[in-house]
């Protein structure tokens, strides 16, 4: 049985293994990590992907509120800050420790399914497009259609989520929590109101993920060529594709906030009633009130809180995928010894 076992490991790590010259070992050309398991299961894509997503969201949740908070074009005197940490230890001691936290229930609760379909519809897309484009090499193309692929799933699921959260991130918001929040949104402005900036958010969206997917790519085969399972190369990738990503769709960002808080004060300082709608008028509203510097407030609140954030998703993802893989072989191979 442990024979048995060991072989099994020693299948999925087989990319990992150097020859004397230096060379990976591959039982095919094919054979690096990323593309080793090519019968790993959707639910594996998904089960990592969505543990990814979580973590993702959690560990800087926070810095995402700060960023909310300092994208607002018209904000109360005593919610302007300097910089992402002066705004944390303002909100904490005015608002209580707990403050920043608000709407971690939504994201959660949205980011498990929608992170399950986005990984496990990146990895479908590339590998398929990849046999096509490069005959299963990597090819930027592939990845970064299947990133934008995946992107339309995830903010199907993420949308309604975000338009939560951010308005409960908001100074004064004036729901008492996330069921109250649904239940007033619903009732005054419809159920279209979850959707308003869904038409922003892919437009920001989309370019933001084939930029991420293209140069965590890019970043892999300059720090693991090879692809083996190297936790230090999928987080300064992560790290480095966030931050170039997140900071390049700031502008979208702004819009997508706008459109999912409805700024009552800066809406009305336009002399804009009802319901803000459409990425055109978004755009317009925001030059209008700050000009082109208005495009980018937030950016470094935005840019802190994307680096970690898709480092830890990218590390989590790749060991979660990596560990539920060897798993499975070795119950192959340990069932096969019955």
């Amino acid at each position: 049985m442990e024979l048995s076992s060991d072989r099994a490991v020693a299948r999925l790590e087989m990319s990992q293994v150097q020859s004397e010259d230096g060379e990976p070992f591959n039982e095919s050309s094919d054979g690096d990590y990323e593309s080793l398991p090519p019968h790993v299961s959707v639910t594996t894509h998904m089960t990592a992907g969505a543990v990814a997503g979580i973590l993702e969201h959690t560990v800087m949740y926070p810095v995402d509120s700060v960023k909310t908070r300092m994208q607002s074009l018209q904000p109360d005197p005593n919610a302007q800050y300097k910089g992402v940490y002066e705004a944390l230890k303002r909100i904490i001691k005015t608002e209580g420790v707990f403050r920043p936290l608000r709407g971690l229930n939504i994201t959660m609760m949205g980011a498990g399914p929608a992170h399950a379909l986005y990984f496990a519809c990146y990895e479908r897309v590339k590998h398929s497009l990849s046999h096509i484009i490069q005959s299963g090499g990597n090819s930027h193309i592939a990845n970064g259609v299947a990133g934008s692929v995946a992107t339309v799933l995830h903010d199907a699921v993420m949308n309604p989520a975000e338009v939560v959260k951010q308005r409960m991130q908001m100074y004064n918001s004036p729901y008492r929590g996330l069921w109250d929040c649904v239940r007033t949104v619903t009732h005054t402005e419809g159920i279209g109101a979850f959707y308003r900036s869904y038409s922003t958010q892919l437009t920001m969206n989309i370019p933001f993920q084939a930029v991420h997917f293209i140069t965590y790519e890019l970043m892999q085969e300059q720090l693991n060529p090879h692809r083996h399972y190297n936790p230090s190369s999928h987080i300064v990738s992560g790290a480095a594709a966030g931050a170039v990503s997140a900071a390049v769709t700031t502008p979208l960002d702004v819009c997508k906030t706008l459109l999912n808080t409805q700024e009552n004060v800066a809406l009305s300082s336009v002399n804009i009633s009802g319901h803000l709608s459409g990425m055109a008028n978004a755009f317009r509203t925001v030059y209008r009130l700050g000009g082109l510097a208005a495009f980018f407030k937030g950016v470094q609140a935005r840019v802190i809180y994307q680096m970690p954030s898709t480092a830890i998703a990218w590390s989590v993802y790749e060991f979660f995928k990596y560990f539920l893989t060897k798993q499975k072989l070795e119950q192959e191979a340990a069932s096969g010894q019955l």
